[in-house]
C-alpha cells in the first residue's frame, strides 16, 4: 500500500543559506492490512514524516507511492483529493464539533462529498459500530461523552469515507492510560477483524508495542524496523 523511497525534507529559514533537514533519506514499505507504529523522540522527524504520509506536505526529494500513485508529485488540489478519498485521520485533539450530535459529527465528511442524507446516516452508523461505540450514544452531543468515547467517534469519522489508510497521530495523548488501552484495542480490532491498514504515530514505546511492527525514527533517519510481539488488549467500553 505504501512505498517510501529516499524521502528527504529540508526546511529553509528566511536566510536561504540556513536550512534544516528534517528527513535524510527514509525508505520503507507498508503492506495492505498492516498495523505499523512510527516512533521517535521530539525532533526526530516523525511528525514531518506523518505530514508527508498524510498528504499534508510534500517531500523535498524522493518518492511516496500510496496505492500505486506517486503522491510526492501531486498538486495541492490533487493532494486534497487524496486526503479526502484515501486517508482517514485520527488526532490527539479529537477535532469534533462540541454542540453537534455524534452521528452528525461522523456524517460531516460525507456532506462535502454530496452523499444523499439517508446514505450518509447509514454509513455513519456503520462506521460508529465498527469503531465500537454503543448505539445509545449516537444522538448524544460529543461534549456529553467520555474521552475514550469521543476518540471512538473520531475513529468512526476517519472510517466513514472507507479510506485505504488510517493515520493516527498520538491518538491516546489526551487520555488516561486505561482509556488509552481501550482506544488502542479499537485500532487492533479494526486491523484484525476489518483488515484496516493503520499507521500510528507515537513517542511512547508502550503505545508502539501494540502495533505489529515499529519503525524507529531518529535524527531524520530510519534506524530500526522491527516486528513486535504485541499484547492482545481488545476490550469493550
Amino acid at each position: 500500500m505504501i512505498e517510501i523511497k529516499n524521502i528527504t525534507k529540508t526546511y529553509n529559514s528566511g536566510d536561504i543559506s540556513v536550512s534544516f533537514q528534517a528527513l535524510k533519506g527514509v525508505s520503507f514499505t507498508i503492506k495492505d492490512g498492516e498495523f505499523v507504529a512510527i516512533m521517535g523522540p521530539s525532533g526526530s522527524g516523525k511528525s514531518t514524516l506523518m505530514h508527508i504520509l498524510g498528504a499534508l506536505d510534500s517531500p523535498t526529494s524522493g518518492t511516496y507511492f500510496l496505492d500505486g500513485k506517486d503522491v510526492s508529485t501531486l498538486s495541492d488540489d490533487e493532494l486534497a483529493d487524496i486526503r479526502k478519498d484515501k486517508i482517514g485521520f485520527v488526532f490527539q485533539s479529537f477535532n469534533l464539533l462540541p454542540r453537534t450530535t455524534v452521528l452528525r459529527n461522523v456524517m460531516l465528511p460525507l456532506v462535502y462529498d454530496g452523499i444523499e442524507v439517508n446514505e450518509r446516516e447509514k454509513r455513519a452508523k456503520e462506521a460508529l459500530i465498527a469503531a465500537g461505540l454503543d448505539e445509545a450514544h449516537f444522538t448524544h452531543l460529543s461534549n456529553q461523552l467520555s474521552g475514550g468515547q469521543i476518540q471512538r467517534v473520531a475513529i468512526a469519522r476517519a472510517l466513514v469515507n472507507n479510506p485505504s489508510l488510517i493515520l493516527a497521530d498520538e491518538p491516546t495523548g489526551n487520555l488516561d492510560s486505561r482509556t488509552g488501552e481501550v482506544v488502542l484495542g479499537t485500532f487492533q480490532k479494526l486491523n484484525k477483524e476489518f483488515g484496516r491498514t493503520i499507521v500510528l504515530i507515537t513517542h511512547e514505546p508502550e503505545i508502539a508495542e501494540h502495533a505489529d511492527r515499529i519503525l524507529f525514527i531518529k535524527d531524520g533517519l530510519l534506524i530500526e524496523d522491527k516486528t513486535t510481539h504485541q499484547k492482545r488488549i481488545i476490550k469493550n467500553i
